[in-house]
C-alpha cells in the first residue's frame, strides 16, 4: 500500500524535467573595440527598469499591427532585468578599467557615481530591427560628476527574426548603450 502512494511522488521530478524543454537564449554582446577613461573610479549600475513585456521570460516579436507575440517555446536564459543590469556593469567595467558593479554596491566605500537606466521600449519587430529606447541618469552623492539625465534610442538590425537573432540584437543594443554611458562619463 505504501508503494502506491510513494511512487507518484517519486515520479514528480521526472515529469517536471520533461515539461521544461523550451530552449533558452542568452543576451550576448560583442567584445569592446576600444577603451575609455571615466571621470570616476567607482560606478554603481542600479537595477535596470524594463516595461512589463520586456521583463517577462518569453521572447517576443512585434508584428506590423503592434501586437507582440511569443516566439513559440523560446525563453530568455536569465531574468531580463538582471541580465541587462549585469551586461551594462560588465561592459562598463571592461571598457573603462573602473570598478563597476551592479546594485547592491558590494564595497564598504560608496561608489563615486551611479547610473540609473529606465527602458521605455525594448522590442524586436518583424521588419528586422531591435529597438532599445529610454533614458539614463548619472548621479553622484558627493558631486564628483555633474548629475544629468540623457535620452537614448538605439536601433540594431536583426540577423534573423529568430530567438537567437533577437538575443544577439538585444546584446548588441545593450553594449551600445554601455558605450554611450561610458562616453558620457569620460574625462
Amino acid at each position: 500500500m505504501r508503494l502506491k502512494t510513494t511512487l507518484p511522488i517519486l515520479l514528480l521530478p521526472l515529469f517536471a524535467a520533461a515539461c521544461g524543454s523550451e530552449p533558452r537564449y542568452r543576451m550576448d554582446s560583442m567584445p569592446p573595440a576600444s577603451s575609455v577613461r571615466l571621470a570616476v573610479s567607482t560606478l554603481e549600475v542600479r537595477e535596470v527598469s524594463l516595461p512589463a513585456y520586456a521583463d517577462a521570460s518569453e521572447i517576443l516579436l512585434e508584428d506590423a499591427t503592434g501586437a507582440m507575440t511569443q516566439i513559440e517555446g523560446a525563453l530568455w536564459a536569465d531574468d531580463p532585468r538582471r541580465a541587462m543590469t549585469q551586461a551594462l556593469a560588465e561592459r562598463l567595467g571592461t571598457i573603462s578599467g573602473a570598478t563597476v558593479a551592479s546594485e547592491p554596491w558590494p564595497l564598504e566605500e560608496p561608489a563615486q557615481a551611479a547610473v540609473h537606466v529606465r527602458i521605455s521600449e525594448a522590442v524586436a519587430n518583424e521588419t528586422g530591427y531591435f529597438r532599445l529606447k529610454g533614458q539614463y541618469a548619472l548621479s553622484s552623492y558627493d558631486r564628483v560628476i555633474r548629475e544629468r539625465v540623457n535620452r537614448f534610442e538605439i536601433t540594431v538590425p536583426l540577423q534573423a527574426a529568430t530567438p537567437g537573432g533577437i538575443a544577439a540584437a538585444a546584446g548588441s543594443a545593450t553594449a551600445q548603450l554601455a558605450d554611450r554611458i561610458a562616453a558620457d562619463l569620460s574625462r
